[in-house]
């Protein structure tokens, strides 16, 4: 089993930056992917960021320059710098850990861009 804990949502003006923040417990094995989904309000759950524990990363093209996820192996911890957020990237964000052909979410954190 793994645990996600999400923490950093909430509500910024358009323009704005939020750094959410995923640890992770339990059993964490080598060669699993990290990433950030969101959902927004009538919209189906999607892809935003991931990170392999091998390196790379790979992006939503809405958030292509904007966004910056990183990962620190030794805390198991996954952060995604938000920066220039717009109001549609306002959505609940979920945490995943694919370990094992298993996939993993954390509770959700909401993140709201208005003025």
């Amino acid at each position: 089993q793994v645990q996600l804990v999400e923490s950093g949502g909430g509500l910024v003006q358009p323009g704005g930056s939020l750094r959410l923040s995923c640890a992770a417990s339990g059993r964490i094995f080598r060669g699993n992917v990290m990433g950030w989904y969101r959902q927004a309000p009538g919209k189906e759950r999607e892809l935003v960021a991931e990170i392999p524990s091998g390196g790379g990363t790979n992006y939503a093209d809405s958030v292509k320059g904007r966004f910056t996820i990183s990962r620190d192996n030794a805390k198991n911890t996954v952060y995604l710098e938000m920066n220039s957020l717009k109001p549609e990237d306002t959505a609940v964000y979920y945490c995943n850990a694919y370990v094992n052909a298993i996939n993993y979410w954390g509770q959700g954190t909401q993140v709201t861009v208005s003025s």
